[in-house]
């Protein structure tokens, strides 16, 4: 491919094909119209290609209606769109981007096809989220000039598309789409050819922990969601998301990514899910998933109410986050026991970090009748969760409960649980964007680009590791990694190292 097409192919002339006009098909169309760009709509179904362009049409003509788009703009948009009724009418494009059927050899056939009517410098884009660029492109006689073009749904709203570079791509094809999504209103983040790129493989902690969380039966589903959503920030709980989305298209994403990489432990999946999916409990489509739903609204789910049973006297740890503990439990006006151990009728309250509320009691000499924790790590405004020991007794709970629900915080009670429910899923959520970076598949200020922007999270991984603190989520790994003997919590090297370095974890090496 010459090297001085670049500055051609991302100029106001430039001329785009898209094959397949479904969903995604229509969404790109969509933006590269309004961005001014000549676009030509092809599918194999006849008449598809027109029915798509009268549905951009009809979008376009919404959003007018709306406001948020003149009617002189939006007749620009519709009139650079055109429908092509054979591939032999690309032989003039610039770009073509594929978004058919998520299958490699479907796409392979078609970029055969492409190859043979499109010009040399024509670059081929693949839309693909789940298969390889490198192997789409090993059909081509060219593959230096395949790339992916990974949008997401619905196109117009989600504002990121990864650029993947295969391992043919030429550096100036990636260069192009980075230049022609910036020109679409987009922010392109370039990712290597790897399993789920960056986002679907970075989203891989949230809902699998969160998973084995429920399969331990530490929480019900809706706690956990509860516990996310309120105290850690997230925007829908994880088995909301999981409704949302539908177990038919998660569950094999789940077993996508863990088997493309080989069955590695950290992206391991979960029966829960294949269970539920192989029942046709799919979530919101089909009116029953972790939820019920009644004419697409969410069933209402119960709360704990605040006991009434009091402590007589409240020893508070001071290990682990106990400074933040005593300061909440001084708040609350709770008579505290300053005994350097605590009487036989006091309260214990521990702030463990990556620990369990067992765990750390014997570390600490406490009887674990008496015995609850609490997670400090995270903010305590809007909801606080409480973790007990196997033998803590009912008053001793129940005390607890009052005391900490007494300002009207509402309060999730969980069973014991290395890490609580926060600290283990924001723990995975950073160590594997963490190990992205260590790849090199992004850069890291792109990973978390990526993921605020297509996955919606309160903070990019890695500024959220660096938030909470590296140091922290390297020993709730730890943590963990003793009390599991899983590998899928080893720590990885990418935040070991910084860790003990005590350096951002956005910090990219020199």
């Amino acid at each position: 491919m010459p090297a001085d097409t670049t500055h051609e192919r991302s100029s106001p002339n430039l001329r785009l094909a898209i094959v397949g006009t479904g969903i995604m098909g229509r969404g790109i169309a969509q933006i590269a119209a309004q961005a001014g760009l000549k676009t030509l709509l092809y599918d194999t179904r006849p008449g598809a290609a027109a029915e798509a362009l009268k549905y951009v049409a009809a979008t376009l003509s919404k959003l007018t209606e709306k406001g948020k788009l003149t009617a002189e703009a939006a007749q620009r948009a519709i009139s650079n769109l055109q429908v092509a009724n054979a591939l032999s009418e690309f032989s003039g494009c610039d770009v073509v981007v594929e978004a058919i059927v998520e299958n490699l050899e479907a796409k392979r056939e078609l970029f055969r096809s492409l190859e043979a009517v499109v010009a040399e410098g024509c670059i081929l884009a693949t839309n693909t989220s789940s298969l390889q660029v490198t192997s789409i492109a090993a059909a081509c006689a060219h593959p230096e000039r395949v790339a992916g073009y990974h949008f997401f749904n619905p196109v117009p709203l989600m504002k990121v598309v990864e650029v993947v570079d295969g391992l043919m791509t030429a550096p100036s094809v990636g260069d192009t789409l980075m230049a022609i999504a910036k020109r679409c209103g987009h922010t392109p983040v370039r990712a290597k050819d790897t399993p789920g790129f960056i986002v679907n493989h970075a989203g891989r902690g949230y809902g699998t922990e969160a998973l084995r969380i429920l399969s331990e039966g530490i929480a019900e589903t809706y706690e956990i969601d509860r516990i996310l959503r309120e105290c850690a920030g997230f925007r829908m709980g994880p088995f909301e998301l999981l409704d949302l989305t539908g177990l038919d298209v998660s569950h094999p994403a789940m077993e996508s990514i863990y088997n493309q990489y080989y069955q590695e432990p950290r992206y391991r999946p979960s029966p829960v899910t294949a269970q539920r999916m192989a029942a046709g409990l799919l979530g919101r489509k089909s009116g029953r998933g972790f939820y019920r739903y009644d004419k697409g609204v969410q069933e209402a789910m119960p709360s704990s109410p605040s006991p009434t049973a009091r402590a007589a006297q409240v020893w508070v740890s001071p290990r682990g986050l106990g400074a933040k503990l005593k300061e909440l439990v001084a708040r609350l006006g709770a008579t505290i026991d300053g005994g350097a151990s605590p009487a036989a009728e006091s309260l214990c309250l521990v702030a463990p970090l990556g620990n369990d509320a067992t765990t750390t009691a014997l570390a600490e000499k406490l009887d674990p009748a008496q015995t609850v924790a609490l997670d400090c790590l995270f903010p305590l405004e809007k909801r606080r969760t409480l973790m007990t020991t196997p033998l803590t007794s009912g008053p001793m709970r129940d005390a607890a409960h009052r005391l900490f629900a007494s300002d009207g915080v509402p309060v999730s009670l969980i069973h014991d649980s290395p890490g609580f429910v926060n600290q283990r899923v924001i723990a995975q959520i950073v160590n594997i964007a963490s190990d992205i970076a260590q790849q090199r598949i992004a850069s890291p200020g792109d990973i978390d680009l990526a993921v605020t922007l297509g996955l919606g999270y309160p903070k990019g991984p890695l500024a959220w590791g660096d938030a909470v603190g590296a140091d922290k989520i390297l020993a709730i790994l730890e943590a963990l990694s003793d009390f599991y003997g899983d590998p899928r919590y080893r720590p990885s090297p990418w935040l070991k190292r910084r860790a003990r370095l005590g350096v951002s974890l956005l910090t990219p090496e020199a």
